[in-house]
């Protein structure tokens, strides 16, 4: 008998007809022989509903009390999915994070997953019942509800997954796999019949949404494959693996963008030891995370610090590095939120010439300039006006060749 981990996402849960849905789906995998654990995200478009109705209050909800108000959106998809299984003859219970025994640390809306102690699930599962955990939350060491950030349910799976020593972890979502690029932006995209772990997370961590970058980090440490497919059809998905094809004509596997980021320089400061410290501890004591980060000094022994953060983050970033730079003797602080990103990823690039010269060459027959770079042995990425995201993405796609398998 296999242990199954799936997770649902929002859209696949969005109503009370597509929750049935999923029951079914659900049933089928146990008629199949197997032990099955589901992790459920909440209904639809409920967890922006939420914040926009904390923010109704107040401008500014305290973390905690965010968190908490967050989390009654699993527990609502949860128990009425565990109801529609019910009612197709099967034993199930809903559990929520804390009860399925996920323990985080105390970095509210963001937090991440420490130990795994699913005493309960097992519990369940030997009495044949259908687990339905709520995902995206958990408990701190004081006993407060966490959330573990945007995404998070993928990251509740597979790390259930790996605790239950799990066959695999289904994703189920409204796309049928994963793509060359977003098929929105780039039609011609072509979905992908497996992924390795590496390639995933550079796109995830670099705009593509369909997969939390937390989770498949998990997934890779655990060697856990990972099926991305769509809950409304049974389509082949697209398999995160430890070992992808190797594809020697094409080196590139992706294309990510993103346009939630923000731009902040600090200008005309002092160039002198301890001057980048004095800003970057203070953003990571608040854990707001830190992405490109360009420095050029002057001839004059002052530099121009620029670097990127998230758009949500730009707010709470600004309060804390204005008045550090001020105190170090910058001329001012500017931000961009006009910018956006694109990415070129593939495990094939590592070592291989012509990529770089290959994609600026394309931005620039596009009139696309380009603001920053930053690179990995696995991607190239460009910071470029967000108006002009959809273009790159489309002759980045044609450039490297994507659309042919």
């Amino acid at each position: 008998m296999a242990l199954l981990v799936q997770k649902y996402g929002g859209s696949s849960v969005a109503d009370a007809e597509k929750i049935k849905n999923v029951a079914r789906r659900i049933a089928r995998a146990k008629d199949e022989g197997n032990q099955v654990v589901v992790v459920v995200s909440a209904m639809g478009d409920t967890t922006d509903e939420l914040i926009n109705l904390a923010r109704q209050i107040t401008e500014r909800p305290t973390e905690r009390e965010l968190d908490l108000l967050l989390s009654t959106g699993e527990l609502v998809s949860s128990t009425l999915l565990a109801m529609a299984v019910e009612t197709l003859g099967y034993k199930a219970v809903s559990l929520t994070g804390i009860q399925a025994g996920i323990h985080t640390d105390s970095n509210f809306s963001r937090a991440r997953i420490l130990r795994v102690a699913p005493r309960r699930v097992v519990s369940e599962l030997k009495k044949d019942r259908i687990v339905i955990v709520a995902g995206f939350q958990g408990v701190n060491q004081d006993m407060d509800i966490t959330t573990l950030g945007r995404g998070g349910s993928d990251t509740t799976a597979v790390a259930l997954a790996a605790s239950l020593g799990a066959e695999s972890c289904q994703i189920y979502t409204d796309v049928e796999g994963v793509y060359t690029a977003d098929p929105r932006l780039a039609p011609q995209a072509r979905k992908l019949t497996r992924i390795g772990y590496e390639e995933m997370l550079e796109l995830a961590t670099y705009g593509a949404r369909i997969m939390h970058p937390r989770a498949v980090e998990l997934g890779q440490f655990y060697n856990i494959p990972i099926l991305v497919a769509s809950s409304f059809g049974d389509s082949p998905g697209t398999t995160i693996c430890k070992e992808a094809s190797m594809e020697v004509r094409n080196r590139v596997s992706g294309i990510a963008h993103d346009t939630n980021i923000a731009q902040i320089t600090v200008i005309a400061t002092p160039h002198s030891p301890g001057t980048a410290a004095a800003l970057f501890e203070p953003l990571a004591r608040a854990n707001i995370s830190v992405d490109t980060i360009v420095q050029n000094a002057s001839v004059e022994a002052t530099t121009d610090l620029t670097f990127t953060v998230s758009r949500n983050d730009l707010v709470k970033a600004m309060s804390i590095v204005e008045p550090v730079a001020k105190s170090a003797g910058a001329k001012k602080c500017v931000a961009d939120c006009t910018l956006g990103q694109v990415s070129i990823i593939g495990s094939g690039m590592q070592n291989t010439p012509g990529y770089a010269a290959r994609m600026f060459r394309t931005l620039s027959e596009q009139g696309i300039n380009i603001r920053l770079i930053t690179t990995s042995e696995i991607r190239i990425t460009c910071i470029i006006s967000e108006e002009r995201i959809k273009d790159a993405v489309q002759a980045l796609h044609r450039a490297f060749e994507l659309e042919f398998a």
